[in-house]
């Protein structure tokens, strides 16, 4: 059934109606279009718009073509032009004449807005539980690992030690943030566009704060334009998303890295990794390379987006119909690369020897002797210099900052003292940090603390 024919003489080409057809993705919002319809008669009933029987039988109506797709005795018709044109046929061929009333004072404008922004509200919804498992996951891991201590990096190259739990808990902080912004996107989006019509309102008395407060907004939006032609909070979502896959990307090549023979500082699970069909040794972590691939999709979800909005004028047009897929198509892929990231993250087993022994090399206490200098009177650019010599004497000797012996170290500053073993062990140079947001135990026992009030 086709809501436009009424002006049209001629059939539409095959073609032409496959290509502007939405039913094959817009399907999805079944749930979503029914929920809003099953307002708009209620508000029509309550308006006297339509008669309140015509709107129980409606209500009814509807709630069977739910239930019956839901219990899959109702398949919907991939031949209509869209999810809109099904549900309302579908009802019309239920209740009869009554299901025609179901339009009165709306278009399919404002219905798709509202169907859209109920998808992207439930869509968040389901997601924040997501990452907030995946917040659950490392804290636990960090709870575990105050003493697994390991080198901290900057450009890839051992810098200073730091403890598991401190490492991990950038990406706690990562995924907190994300979870913010979530939270964000779904308050300033949840205004109500139901009510706007095509472009222009209507003349009929709505009451667009009975069918806002009803479907849970927080209101009706304000401009009817706006209203049918805004889909910034798909963008906004969209780039939000992107960040989450930025930081899930990041963790992969993490993962990876340290999954190699270089490093061995985890082994991942059977179940998250996989072989070579022609190298009988290896173990591949293929789904930290999947998520860091996909990364690149949901980034094209935001760019196709992006293009696809930036030149059209008001009201609606419809280019617009190109959110639905790639916002579908980004949405289930972060979701599943999050439920899978963090499987593979809950079963990892962590090297802690292989991880106390790169920290201990890489001269990643260095620093820390240089503080030791300071703590001295030395001034902190003299320290450095001094310390920059004592790397300098160990790379030719092939030996570590700790493998010195005290007259070498005299021979280089005569400030140095036996003391200076001490100052410079991996248990020290991270015990000794204890500022807020550092890797010392009494500040990582107040940050866990507040994760877990968080949590």
């Amino acid at each position: 059934m086709k809501l436009w024919g009424g002006r049209f003489t001629g059939e539409t080409n095959e073609q032409v109606y496959q290509f502007n057809a939405s039913i094959g993705f817009d399907k999805r919002f079944f749930e979503q279009d029914i929920r809003g319809s099953i307002a708009h008669a209620g508000m029509l009933a309550k308006q006297g718009i339509i008669t309140a029987e015509e709107g129980q039988a409606i209500k009814n109506g509807l709630d069977s073509i739910l239930e019956d797709i839901k219990q899959g005795r109702l398949a919907i018709d991939e031949t209509a032009e869209d999810i809109h044109s099904f549900v309302e046929a579908e009802l019309t061929s239920r209740i009869g004449e009554a299901g025609k009333k179901l339009h009165t004072g709306r278009s399919r404008n404002d219905q798709v807005a509202l169907d859209m922004r109920l998808y992207t509200r439930d869509y968040i919804d389901s997601l924040d539980p997501v990452i907030r498992k995946l917040l659950g996951t490392l804290y636990r891991i960090m709870s575990e690992n105050t003493q697994t201590y390991m080198p901290g990096f900057t450009h890839l190259q051992k810098a200073q030690p730091v403890t598991l739990a401190h490492h991990l808990g950038a990406y706690f902080e990562m995924f907190r943030r994300d979870r913010s912004r979530l939270a964000d996107i779904r308050k300033r989006m949840n205004y109500c566009p139901l009510g706007s019509g095509a472009l222009a309102g209507t003349t009929y008395p709505l009451d667009r704060e009975y069918t806002a407060e009803v479907l849970g907004f927080d209101g009706p939006t304000l401009n009817s334009m706006d209203s049918v032609s805004d889909r910034d909070y798909i963008i906004e979502l969209l780039s939000a998303l992107a960040t989450i896959m930025m930081h899930l990307s990041r963790f992969s090549e993490e993962i990876i890295i340290w999954n190699t023979n270089e490093y061995r500082f985890i082994e991942i699970d059977d179940a998250y990794s996989t072989g070579s069909s022609i190298m009988p040794q290896k173990k591949n972590p293929d789904i930290a390379e999947l998520v860091r691939g996909k990364t690149g999709r949901v980034y094209g979800a935001l760019m196709s987006m992006l293009t696809s909005l930036k030149g059209l004028p008001l009201a609606y047009n419809k280019d617009m119909q190109e959110d639905k897929e790639v916002f579908f198509d980004a949405s289930d892929t972060v979701i599943s690369c999050l439920e899978l990231f963090d499987g593979m993250l809950a079963t990892l087993r962590f090297n802690k020897e292989n991880m106390l022994k790169s920290a201990a090399g890489g001269f990643t206490n260095a620093t820390d002797a240089a503080d030791y200098l300071v703590g001295k009177g030395v001034p902190f650019r003299d320290a450095h210099t001094i310390v920059g010599k004592l790397v300098l004497f160990c790379l030719k000797r092939n030996i570590a900052l700790d493998e010195m012996s005290i007259e070498d170290y005299k021979a280089i500053s005569p400030v140095f003292e036996p003391d200076v073993y001490d100052a410079i062990s991996i248990r020290s140079c991270v015990e000794r940090r204890n500022t807020i947001g550092a890797p010392g135990p009494e500040a990582m026992k107040k940050i866990l603390e507040e994760y877990r009030k968080y949590l």
